[in-house]
């Protein structure tokens, strides 16, 4: 829960109060009554269809001659003959041509009252008949570019037999010349633009002429804004190569990944069209970030109460040139502390890096001092991210009985990748995304025997909305979220492994209606420890909330959750949660408020939890 969140909003709560208040007069704010409007001109009354009634509403020009309390009827006589041009060329834009328009004046028999009927017969909608798709320029003669030819005339989004209207026209040419100049042609225009329209079959034929211009390539870099970093930092980051086609979702990737960086608070990436077209120069203009800072968080959650962190960070570190960062964080349950140190990306996008974490957890099943390290490489990059790294684990775990404290060490090695195909961060409507690791390794001490750890975790987005919906249709459409989660550990009976290198579950984010690793293995004095099989998944259905006839930035979700965790995959006992909730597109991310009732428990429980993290 983001406390600063709820300040922003009281904050600007209490001005707009304030403004309403005064708009009104003294007395009015005693007596609330607000004061009297002067009588309109003349009231209008337009007998149409609804639709076109509403354009005329929302269009006519006549509408803001109602204001002028001075109007003769000789002036607006002449003003109803110009209404009925004003309403032809208002129905051409949607698309009818020939429609039959009479205008009235009625003037009440004290003269006191006038009223303008508008009487509109649309007639038959005009519909689009032929559709003369041309290019020229470069995108002409190139066979390369024929598959973008045909993606784009495939596309054309006003095709023969549609109904004719101003605003599928200027959207259907907009959609060609944008789809033209993403890839390839940065300089594309249209040159031609008709609608031939037959009042008379009503029949409109469309021409229209794309001119493509030069095909561009990436030049070498322009970069400005530097400091402390050099360009090879950038380049590395941008990861465009020099003589590759234009690509605009390649500029805007190589943008994001900068800023994302954390080495810079703002950076804007372009071509420069005025050169060699073979050559182009890509302009980078930077706004680098603090070398230094320091982040204090304060928070609070179902799983492990409120919660403090600090967290350091060093951009460039004195000689070594790499990144640090290290953090403090304390809760009702996990009391930690870490460093991480990073290296700058190599040509591939690969970096070095170590970490290393001393942590202390409580649980029902006892508390567990651990130390970890890790030494590696990592590739951060989209749609997948990997990594392999050695790890080293210490845990001692105190149970809760007089039991004496159980110490294990092990030595491992890993892979890891996180494979994602959202539509939206973090936002996500629809797409997958799938996690996997895998390591071996041994225990350590007086035995040195090997294990092995897999873990796969998966989820998946599918709207209820047809593929034929419109735009609008797919945002209000509901949703099913589908997510699974598995791991396993493959060691010989009796092993004595670190408790970090098994499982255990429940809480916000996999299991809810039960507590914060509430569901393990059943251990020697009946409580839960961790285990070395787990499962757990659930199935969500998140519904957009329209008020106002406008979707909002809320929605409402109803779930199941299941899981479980034991040490023989013949003991796993699955344990149910369901529950609903309310979801918030908030400023830091996805907002999750839950109520869940735990079918093992009898017990209901809230879930709070903000972020989405795949």
């Amino acid at each position: 829960m983001n406390w600063r969140c709820c300040l922003v909003v009281m904050v600007f709560g209490a001005p707009l109060i304030a403004i309403a208040e005064q708009d009104a007069t003294p007395s009015e704010q005693k007596s609330g009554q607000v004061a009297s409007q002067a009588p309109a001109a003349f009231d209008l009354q337009i007998d149409a269809p609804q639709s076109i009634r509403d354009l005329l509403n929302t269009h006519l020009e006549l509408i803001r001659y109602r204001e002028l309390t001075d109007l003769s009827d000789t002036e607006l006589t002449r003003l109803m003959q110009v209404a009925k041009e004003d309403s032809r060329s208002l129905l051409a834009t949607a698309g009818y041509f020939t429609p039959d328009i009479e205008a009235q004046l009625e003037i009440s028999p004290n003269g006191q009252r006038r009223t303008v009927k508008l009487s509109v017969k649309p007639g038959e909608p005009t519909v689009v008949g032929e559709v003369r798709l041309q290019f020229v320029g470069a995108v002409a003669q190139d066979p390369a570019a024929r598959l973008q030819r045909e993606k784009i005339q495939n596309d054309w989004s006003l095709r023969s037999g549609m109904r004719f209207t101003q605003d599928r026209w200027d959207d259907a040419k907009l959609q060609a010349v944008q789809q033209l100049s993403r890839e390839r042609f940065p300089t594309a225009a249209i040159t031609t633009s008709l609608a031939d329209i037959d009042p008379l079959t009503r029949d409109a034929t469309l021409q229209v002429t794309l001119d493509s211009g030069p095909a561009y390539r990436f030049g070498t870099p322009k970069i400005t804004g530097l400091e402390r970093y050099d360009t090879d930092l950038v380049t590395r980051l941008m990861r465009l190569t020099v003589g590759a086609s234009y690509d605009q979702a390649d500029l805007v990737a190589a943008q994001q990944r900068l800023v994302s960086s954390g080495y810079f608070d703002s950076a804007y990436v372009s071509l420069d069209t005025t050169g060699d077209p073979a050559n182009a120069p890509v302009v980078v203009q930077l706004r680098e970030g603090k070398l230094k800072k320091i982040v204090l968080g304060v928070g609070i959650s179902t799983d492990s109460g409120p919660r403090i962190s600090v967290e350091h960070t060093n951009h460039k570190l004195p000689w070594l040139g790499w990144r640090a960062q290290s953090k403090l964080s304390l809760d009702d349950k996990t009391r930690s502390i870490g460093t991480e140190l990073t290296a700058p990306p190599d040509a591939d996008n690969w970096r070095w890096i170590t970490s290393a974490q001393v942590q202390r957890q409580k649980s029902d099943g006892g508390d567990v001092s651990s130390q970890r390290w890790r030494g590696g490489r990592r590739q951060d990059s989209e749609p997948m991210d990997r990594s392999y790294y050695l790890e080293y684990d210490r845990a001692d775990t105190l149970s809760s009985t007089d039991a004496p404290s159980v110490v294990a060490q092990s030595l491992s090695a890993n892979y890891a990748m996180t494979l994602r195909r959202f539509d939206s961060m973090p936002f996500p409507s629809r797409g997958w995304g799938l996690g996997l690791e895998v390591g071996g390794g041994a225990t350590l001490g007086a035995k040195q025997d090997p294990f092995t750890r897999v873990l796969a975790r998966g989820r998946y987005y599918r709207p209820l909305a047809s593929a034929d919906a419109g735009a609008a249709a797919q945002l209000r459409a509901s949703r099913l979220v589908l997510r699974a989660e598995g791991g396993v550990v493959a060691a010989k009976d009796g092993v004595s492994l670190p408790s970090t290198q098994l499982f255990m579950t429940g809480g916000d984010t996999t299991v809810r209606g039960y507590s914060y690793r509430e569901l393990g293995a059943v251990g020697a004095n009946g409580l839960a420890v961790p285990g070395r099989y787990m499962v757990n998944g659930g199935v969500e259905w998140q519904r957009p909330l329209v008020f106002g006839g406008q979707i909002s930035a809320w929605e409402s979700a109803v779930f199941v959750d299941a899981g479980a965790v034991a040490d023989d995959p013949g003991r796993l006992k699955v344990k149910t949660g369901v529950g609903a909730g309310i979801r918030w597109k908030s400023p830091i991310g996805p907002l999750q408020i839950d109520l869940a009732y735990g079918v093992d428990t009898q017990r209901l429980r809230l879930h709070m939890n903000v972020g989405f993290n795949f």
